[in-house]
């Protein structure tokens, strides 16, 4: 019922990494979700994983991975496609499609950069290559929340900023009560998540991207921008580009065909 969906955890070096499995599928896709893992890790959620992104669970052998359970206090992007390469090695995984959605995008771009003979395809969502002012703002004001432990403002901030007018006017309903529930025992995990976040800077290296690549972006990013979603575009040879004009940095959760377009670019021959 569930597509044979598993919590898991491997050793990384010194320390563990957290990861689902689920899906029937003889083809692997990985998927690196954003900065929110540096809150809440994929730790026992296999079943509702499976259940949100069952689309893939018939083609693939879906993997959703976290970060490494204790990172460096400098680890950047780049540190994290190491481990996420070090985990796949670990597993046997040879080759597999990525999807990487905002900070899980910029892992993957250093994934297919430095390691480009384990990326089949790769499909990059609402993330960006180098810094913009609009992330440098944002981001930098999350670690202030962060660092003052306002999880309340924190969450809040993150919602407003990533959804539609659309979605928030029902969204806002449940603001009464964040503060209350998952909140993490300290915010060092996402401070260092977030910081890798405001020095990532990819853009000089990714013409070493060889593999397929489909760019996702959302017009009305207030995180990101929509031209980073551009500028991946016009540097990635091998590139698809396509922006969603009516969504921003959620449009991975809010357009329905989101799922459906990431499949047919992997399904898609070359």
């Amino acid at each position: 019922m569930f597509w044979n969906a598993e919590n898991k955890c491997i050793s990384i070096g010194d320390t563990t990494m957290n990861y689902v499995s689920f899906g029937k599928g003889k083809n692997i896709l990985i998927m690196l979700p954003g900065l929110g893992d540096g809150l809440t890790t994929v730790q026992g959620m296999a079943i509702p994983m499976a259940v949100a992104y069952q689309i893939y669970a018939r083609d693939y052998k879906v993997y959703i991975f976290s970060r490494k359970n204790h990172l460096k206090a400098n680890a950047s992007t780049r540190d994290m496609a190491r481990d996420q390469a070090e985990a796949m090695n670990a597993l046997g995984i040879k080759k597999a499609n990525v999807l990487g959605i905002s900070q899980g995008g910029m892992i993957a771009q250093y994934l297919a950069i430095d390691y480009p003979d384990i990326v089949q395809k790769l499909v990059l969502a609402v993330t960006l290559s180098k810094q913009n002012e609009l992330i440098q703002n944002v981001v930098s004001d999350w670690i202030s929340m962060a660092e003052q432990k306002d999880y309340k403002r924190l969450i809040i901030d993150t919602a407003e900023k990533s959804y539609s007018e659309k979605y928030l006017k029902k969204y806002r309903l449940l603001y009464p009560i964040f503060g209350r529930v998952g909140k993490p025992k300290n915010f060092d995990r996402f401070l260092i998540q977030a910081k890798s976040c405001v020095h990532h800077n990819a853009y000089s290296e990714l013409d070493k991207i060889l593999c397929p690549t489909l760019v996702i972006g959302g017009a009305c990013d207030k995180i990101a921008g929509v031209n980073g979603s551009i500028e991946l575009a016009d540097k990635i040879k091998r590139c698809e580009l396509f922006i969603y004009d009516e969504f921003g940095h959620a449009a991975y959760e809010e357009a329905k065909d989101f799922h459906n377009r990431v499949l047919s670019f992997l399904s898609k021959q070359e």
